[in-house]
């Protein structure tokens, strides 16, 4: 599954890492933080995919993102439940979302309407943990999204980047 990312800043990192001790009992905790901006699928060429994303991105602007606080989706429409995450404000990550689902299928339940940025902290634990951290305060993060990542989920890593001007 190939995706468009949102790389997020070392402060957004930290906060992750200093968050750990909270979310060990849940199944899987993530080590690499990012923000989901949109799925685009499978690909045979995925230079063909890539080259896709590019032009649907072709003249986004650079954004302003912002980590608000701690919530967590109770019932996600894949994958074991509750998902912890650090919520992400941002209407430019959000029209941008809106332009790559002119050009890219949109995952029911995840996608179109439904898309929430965010950044995964952990998730399959206990709902009162999930409910417990989302409770928890903690300083707002803000950052310029100058560019995003065409990401490979096969082997978890960015295949390339897209600049996206100031």
């Amino acid at each position: 599954m190939y995706s468009v990312n949102v790389p997020v800043p070392g402060r957004v990192r930290t906060l992750a890492n200093e968050l750990y001790p909270e979310l060990v009992g849940f199944d899987s905790v993530r080590d690499d933080h990012s923000c989901l901006l949109k799925r685009l699928g499978d690909a045979d060429h995925v230079a063909a995919l890539q080259q896709r994303a590019h032009r649907a991105l072709e003249g986004a602007p650079a954004v302003e993102a912002r980590i608000t606080g701690i919530d967590y989706f109770e019932e996600p429409p894949l994958g074991s439940a509750p998902v912890v995450y650090l919520a992400v404000e941002s209407p430019g990550l959000e029209s941008i979302h809106r332009d790559l689902t002119d050009s890219f299928d949109t995952v029911s339940g995840l996608e179109g309407p439904d898309y929430v940025p965010h950044v995964t902290l952990a998730r399959g634990g206990d709902v009162s943990t999930a409910r417990r951290l989302a409770d928890r305060d903690v300083d707002p993060i803000t950052w310029t999204v100058s560019e995003l990542e065409f990401w490979d989920g096969s082997y978890r890593l960015p295949v390339s980047r897209v600049s996206l001007p100031a």
